[in-house]
């Protein structure tokens, strides 16, 4: 199952683990079984710690098994085969499970612990989805952590039945004692304060109590960590306060024209954003939502817990998000056909017919990609030609399974429970036309996030924020940087050169007025 370079490197991982592990495998004669089979006794080559049973009982899901310590009672089970991304997530579960630490704060351990009731996660992915590990990994951790909570990764493309029994049709989709948890990509600071209804409010009163900052950046994308980086080397009090940490990087599956770095993806560079920011005194404050900015010599900037923080500057580095056609159907069928990812979500229309809307890079790539997993894909195109580059438009042209409608102009999402099709115009007849699908990928472009600041600071009529030359908005001590401002060519290279644009400027207005008269 494992080829030797694998196992050489995963041997090395599992002397980590230091008390004996009990693998109990559900299994059938599928072909899953015992492709599971094989993995599993791989695993059991490899180190006199695991142990494996393997049983032919009635589980509810097969193949799957279950990881255990002796004496304990750990609820990680994983139910079809964790290869593809999920490997990892795996690996990491076998070293918690085996008594090795996880890399979480002590205070986040300690409220695991603290949580009360039965909590029973279910987590559905695809194992081509690169947002689905990090859930994955966050509830088998608080699995291990509180023995009364139980989760289990779901393989959505082996279970199908159980798939459109329950309406999965966007993952990760976590579901808790039965009932629908959340969807998309959460990190364990989020499942958490969900879990703990008491959160919120202890997070607020923390919060409210820090002392004002000299730059405060709101956003954790590249704008925002190169503006609290370039803050922070000023010796100047600094924090970020983030929804969520990587902002829309965290989506972006291939990157390939950062420049120095030859290819890498979204959640790698991440991950090397948030080291380089922790190398230096930045107040991170993740998982936090603004509300609202009130300018002054003092700024306010105010979070959606009902907490307040007050900073001499403030940098808006917001991002942007996927746009949505707005139109009827859309949001009401929002995870059940109509989708924004398409290496998340694609695997879930394995032989099925969907739609892309768009027709950009983006959207041509999307179907290309979806081509090679469901029966038929058809991309609509608002304007009379493809915007995406010429290579890519040979190849989509070039597909069997792909059809392009052009001068096409979506006019309603319909279905009952989940979407069976779409309405369309053709903008040159003016005639209306179906089309019968189970899913829609929406890639039409991005809108800024910059809702809360209607009011403050000057947006334009696309809602970005305007800027001058060097980032001030506005308002004064309020400067803003990268997808959410005005600045052309949203990419991320730019976006951190913009950040540290902004944060350099904010520290000239620090300067000048500190100064004395």
């Amino acid at each position: 199952m494992l080829d030797a370079n694998i196992k050489t490197q995963l041997k090395a991982y599992l002397e980590k683990v230091s008390q004996p592990i009990e693998i109990v495998a559900s299994l059938d004669d599928s072909d899953k079984s015992h492709e599971l089979q094989a993995l599993l006794n791989d695993l059991v080559s490899l180190t006199d710690k695991i142990t494996l049973t393997e049983v032919r009982d009635d589980a509810q899901r097969k193949p799957s098994f279950s990881l255990n310590r002796k004496g304990a009672n750990l609820g990680v089970r994983f139910a079809g085969l964790p290869m593809g991304h999920e490997f990892t997530s795996l690996i990491l579960a076998l070293l918690q499970v085996g008594g090795h630490p996880p890399k979480a704060e002590p205070e986040v351990i300690e409220q695991i612990r603290q949580l009360e009731g039965e909590f029973h996660f279910e987590t559905y992915v695809s194992l081509s989805c690169h947002n689905c590990p990090e859930v994955v990994q966050a509830l088998n951790l608080m699995a291990v952590v509180n023995p009364n909570i139980r989760h289990t990764m779901i393989d959505g493309a082996l279970f199908q039945r159980e798939v459109e029994e329950r309406q999965v049709m966007a993952v990760p989709m976590v579901f808790l004692n039965g009932q629908l948890f959340g969807q998309g990509r959460m990190e364990l600071g989020e499942i958490l304060a969900k879990a703990d209804t008491g959160a919120a409010a202890r997070d607020a009163r923390k919060l409210s109590a820090k002392e004002p900052f000299d730059v405060l950046v709101i956003g954790g994308g590249p704008a925002g960590a190169a503006a609290a980086i370039y803050a922070a080397r000023k010796g100047i009090h600094t924090g970020i306060v983030a929804e969520r940490f990587g902002g829309q990087v965290m989506d972006t599956l291939g990157i390939e024209n950062f420049i120095s770095i030859k290819e890498t993806e979204g959640p790698k560079l991440v991950m090397a954003l948030e080291e380089h920011v922790k190398q230096y005194e930045v107040d991170v404050m993740n998982h936090q939502r603004a509300v609202n900015i009130v300018p002054g010599d003092l700024a306010e900037v105010q979070l959606e817990n009902g907490a307040a923080l007050k900073a001499k500057t403030v940098i808006i580095a917001t991002g942007a998000r996927w746009r949505n056609m707005n139109v009827p159907g859309e949001k009401e069928f929002n995870g059940k056909g109509v989708a924004y990812c398409p290496h998340c979500d694609g695997p879930l229309f394995k032989g099925k017919r969907v739609a892309v809307i768009g027709g950009g890079n983006s959207g041509v790539e999307a179907a290309i990609d979806l081509a090679g997993i469901v029966s038929h894909v058809t991309l609509l195109e608002f304007a009379d030609e493809l915007r995406a580059d010429a290579v890519l438009q040979k190849k989509l042209y070039s597909l069997p399974n792909a059809t392009v409608i052009k001068s096409a102009q979506t006019t309603e999402v319909t279905g009952d429970d989940k979407v069976s099709g779409l309405m369309y115009k053709d903008r040159a007849s003016g005639e209306t036309h179906w089309l019968e699908l189970e899913g829609i990928f929406v890639q039409i472009g991005l809108l800024p996030n910059t809702d809360f600041l209607k009011g403050t600071v000057e947006l334009t009529r696309f809602g970005e924020v305007v800027i001058d030359p060097k980032g001030h908005t506005s308002a004064p001590g309020v400067f803003a940087a990268g997808d959410c401002t005005t600045v052309p060519y949203k990419q991320i290279i730019i976006a951190m050169g913009e950040g540290a644009k902004a944060s350099l400027s904010a520290f000239d207005h620090l300067i000048r007025t500190s100064a004395p008269d």
